[in-house]
């Protein structure tokens, strides 16, 4: 590649730079004249503003209506639909690349175009400032296809095991377009950079929260032609969109999109790299353990420029079959040859080519090797030529700076019998995709298999299901949305989903998971640390906690800030021995993060809580909740309440105790099978008044095909009455007092309005607290309850719900919610249908009274309905501590 700084007579005047911008160059796809991919924006570009958009700052912006916001109206971040994305092969159109924006757009006339200017500073020789007519007239102009990737590309799901500092971004972060302009190599060569720099920085006109979005690469890579790294102004033959970067923008292939400034406005030649607020404080991964509490209260984290993350890593992604895909098999056996092509693209960073892709049907045990097309080198079979007034001329460097297109046959009755597809990708320099997820506080760069899941439904059928869907809503959502509600450990060797051998651990060379468990769990420099019984007993209090897993010990008091479980989930156990209760719930990530916390071995390691004995002695007590003993029920009665929900009903000690258990909060239940302890959460359905008796609602997860059941589910819906369960509690940060007012995390407030949301079997802690409001005529709180439901045999409890309606019919109102195509296509059905939505939720805002100071919103229901109210919520100003997910 050319890198003359200079061109004289065979370079554009000025004038011919007025030419290129006012003239589109457009191509038709003529495979005997073009002999690569070729794509004709000119006549795709989107003109329209979205009403979204009109009353905000962006109101100036045209967008495509298909891409998925991922943050609400602003600042605006998208990605198109998956198999969307895909379908218009190699390059993207603008209207549907992926947008990254931090603030509000520049707003940039056409007529200023020109006259941008740029400057470049700092350690050169020549500073100089330059407008974009003199970026065209004075170098050498070049059309390049380069592939740009988010670095929170599959960032949901990293979300979904725990919550990171970064939005939901699905799998389609990624966009490839052919851009052209010049090399930014050629222009810091003009300014002659000094031979202790090391950095370019590079600053946008942009003004998000935290001002001018700047960040910086290193300067050998600038002056690589190998790296291709682009002042840009034309997209796809276009003139850049203003979400793109109108009217310059730098492109920097293979490596994170976030380093390729939009807007550009500055250039510093730097000896270090850049101080700008954005280089520091995002577009870094930082190491596993890091929480975001820890990561916001020590800034030495960022600054260590160890974590910063410049190239993109290896990835594959499956795009066909999609999510929720059907596949039928009425003319299909055992012994059928119809196959299914299995598609999808992976992507690499550095330049470096993707070397292989390969999918498996058994979970890893063994590998397909897919086909793999490559676009790119059709350019660079092609030569050097001229495109949208610029040099293509991929044939003169050896770098790889696109995604590829991989494919399989796979045979159907493959498909049927397999549990999942998984997909990974090796590049030419043997780095290969792992197979576990490397969670991370920013939630970047995630690679693991990109997995499929393969669900049995009804006459034989399959369903596949893809990780995550990238918007909220009932049926987009994926497996992991699915493994959660069951209760399933998403990180396990299964994904959650264990059955026949699976659930053995591996004992080759005599490796096993205890061993393992132990490892994971332990500081090597404590181990030899012995604490003693009465020096364990000195540190039971809720500020001061340690607590013992296979009898190693353990300070809780640095995590509780930090404890997903919430601080409650420690102290409860302080001074106890947690083992059966950590082991039960926690995923290897967790017991990862537990070593920070060793302080030794307890002396004898001997666990310090037995199994209690229920009625070994008689029980006064007037209530049955302990937080630090479990205690044993009896199962009464089952009562089948609709196809898949009962309510169990559980004996206390005696005819007189209540549950003890505040309004709002929740209880552990536990239950020991062949395979060892489960243990999870629930709601009563019953009152802290109710005597003698504990009622306890379950949606029950059963097996479908080869997909098995929810664990405890299934456990408890295979109970004999007379059977005992073990019950530990009470646990929660929300409680209700009356009249409006609450706790939630030891703090009290008053409320006078709920807004309370619930889905399917996630009804009962709102039904805990709208019950104690309504039964109480002299609690005037009003209560707004939205209940999303399949169907209406779904709605559970609506004979009971009705009647507390009829009690306080102006302060209580319900909207009962159906989303199956059977209910919204039922005319007798007179309530909502579809999902809680925005659009019903907005309904709502409009009619409340009261300010949002005076209203609270309750949400409990399947994670992407959870996360669509909060968003809601936030996009309408409500404060953050005013929304509470139970």
């Amino acid at each position: 590649m050319t890198t003359s700084t200079s061109v004289g007579s065979q370079q554009a005047s000025s004038e011919k730079a007025d030419a290129y911008i006012n003239t589109l160059i457009s191509l038709k796809g003529d495979e005997t004249k073009y002999p690569f991919p070729v794509i004709e924006d000119a006549k795709k570009r989107i003109e329209d503003v979205l009403e979204i958009d009109a009353k905000g700052e962006d109101n100036h912006v045209p967008r495509d209506p298909r891409l998925l916001r991922l943050t609400g109206a602003h600042p605006f971040n998208a990605e198109a639909p998956l198999s969307l994305l895909y379908d218009t092969g190699f390059l993207t159109p603008a209207a549907i690349h992926f947008v990254r924006n931090h603030g509000p757009v520049p707003k940039v006339q056409d007529e200023e175009i020109l006259n941008w200017e740029i400057s470049i500073e700092g350690m050169v020789q020549n500073p100089m400032v330059l407008t974009l007519r003199d970026l065209i007239s004075e170098f050498t102009q070049y059309t390049v296809p380069i592939t740009l990737v988010c670095a929170g590309n599959r960032r949901k799901e990293q979300n979904m095991v725990k919550k990171g500092a970064g939005f939901n971004w699905g799998a389609a972060g990624i966009s490839n377009s052919l851009w052209t302009g010049a090399m930014l190599g050629d222009v810091i060569r003009k300014a002659k950079p000094h031979r202790k720099a090391r950095f370019v920085w590079m600053e946008g006109a942009d003004n998000p929260a935290n001002g001018a979005y700047g960040t910086c690469v290193r300067l050998p890579w600038v002056l690589d032609p190998e790296r291709s790294i682009m002042l840009a102004y034309k997209q796809n033959g276009c003139l850049l969109e203003p979400d793109h970067g109108k009217p310059l923008r730098v492109v920097i292939p293979g490596v994170i999109g976030g380093r390729s400034v939009k807007w550009l406005k500055k250039l510093i030649v730097a000896e270090t790299p850049s101080t700008n607020w954005y280089h520091y404080f995002d577009n870094k991964v930082l190491p596993t353990m890091v929480t975001p509490e820890e990561a916001k209260a020590n800034k030495e984290w960022w600054k260590d420029e160890r974590y910063t993350v410049y190239n993109l890593n290896i990835q594959s992604i499956i795009v066909y079959p999609e999510n929720r895909e059907l596949m039928q098999f009425k003319d299909i056996n055992s012994e059928s040859n119809e196959t299914y092509p299995v598609r999808g693209f992976a992507y690499n960073g550095g330049g470096i080519r993707v070397g292989r892709v390969e999918i498996s049907l058994d979970r890893g045990k063994s590998w397909r090797l897919a086909e793999i097309d490559y676009p790119e080198d059709k350019y660079r079979d092609a030569g050097i030529f001229e495109l949208f007034g610029g040099e293509v001329n991929v044939c003169e460097r050896m770098s790889y700076l696109c995604w590829c297109f991989w494919k399989i046959d796979v045979k159907k009755i493959e498909l049927k019998n397999a549990k999942d597809i998984v997909v990974r990708a090796m590049d030419e320099n043997m780095c290969v995709q792992p197979r576990d997820m490397y969670w991370n506080v920013t939630s970047m760069l995630n690679n693991w298999w990109y997995r499929v899941a393969v669900q049995s439904e009804e006459n034989g059928a399959i369903r596949f299901e893809h990780p995550v869907h990238a918007t909220k809503g009932g049926n987009n959502g994926g497996w992991m949305d699915r493994i959660k509600a069951e209760g399933g450990n998403i990180l396990s060797r299964t994904w959650g989903e264990k059955e026949g051998d699976d659930n053995q651990d591996e004992n080759e060379g005599g490796i096993t998971q205890a061993m393992i468990d132990f490892e994971m769990m332990t500081n090597p420099e404590k181990l030899n640390i012995v604490i003693t019984k009465e020096e364990l007993s000195k540190h039971s209090t809720e500020t001061d906690c340690w607590f013992v897993v296979n009898g190693q010990v353990y300070d809780g008091v640095p995590y509780l800030d930090e404890h997903p479980g919430g601080a409650q989930s420690i102290t409860l156990v302080a001074g106890e021995d947690a083992t059966d209760d950590f082991m039960a719930i926690h995923s290897d990530n967790a017991k990862k993060a537990l070593a920070k916390f060793h302080l030794g071995a307890l002396e004898g390691s001997e666990k310090t809580e037995k199994a209690p004995s229920n009625h070994d002695s008689v029980n006064l007590s007037p209530t049955f909740l302990e937080p630090k003993k479990w205690k044993k029920a009896k199962l009464l009665k089952r009562e089948e309440i609709s196809p898949d929900s009962r309510i169990f009903s559980f004996e206390l000690e005696h005819s007189e105790q209540t549950s003890g258990l505040p309004v709002g909060q929740h209880l552990f239940i536990r239950y020991k099978d062949s395979k060892g302890l489960v243990m999870r959460a629930y709601t009563p359905k019953s009152c802290h008044r109710t005597k003698g008796v504990l009622e306890i609602l379950i949606k029950v997860y059963f097996p479908k095909g080869n997909i098995p059941g929810g664990r405890m589910t299934m456990l408890l819906e295979n109970l004999k009455i007379g059977d005992h369960i073990e019950v530990k509690g009470p646990i929660g940060e929300f409680e209700y007092h009356g009249y409006g007012e609450f706790t939630i995390n030891k703090e009290t407030r008053k409320t006078k309005s709920f807004l309370m949301v619930s889905g399917g079997s996630g009804l009962t802690p709102c039904y805990q607290v709208f019950k104690e409001i309504v039964t109480n005529p002299e609690d005037s709180t009003e209560v707004d309850f939205y209940f999303g439901n399949r169907n209406k045999i779904d709605i559970l409890c609506k004979e009971e719900i009705d009647q507390y309606v009829k009690l306080k019919p102006s302060t209580f109102r319900v909207n009962y919610v159906l989303s199956s195509k059977e209910a919204v296509a039922d005319q007798s059905w007179k309530g909502l249908t579809g999902y809680i939505d925005s659009g019903k939720l907005d309904n709502y805002a409009a009619n409340r009274k009261y300010k949002d100071e005076d209203f609270m919103v309750l949400i409990c229901g399947p994670p992407a309905m959870n996360d669509g109210v909060k968003e809601w919520a936030r996009r309408n100003n409500v404060p953050d501590k005013n929304i509470f997910c139970f």
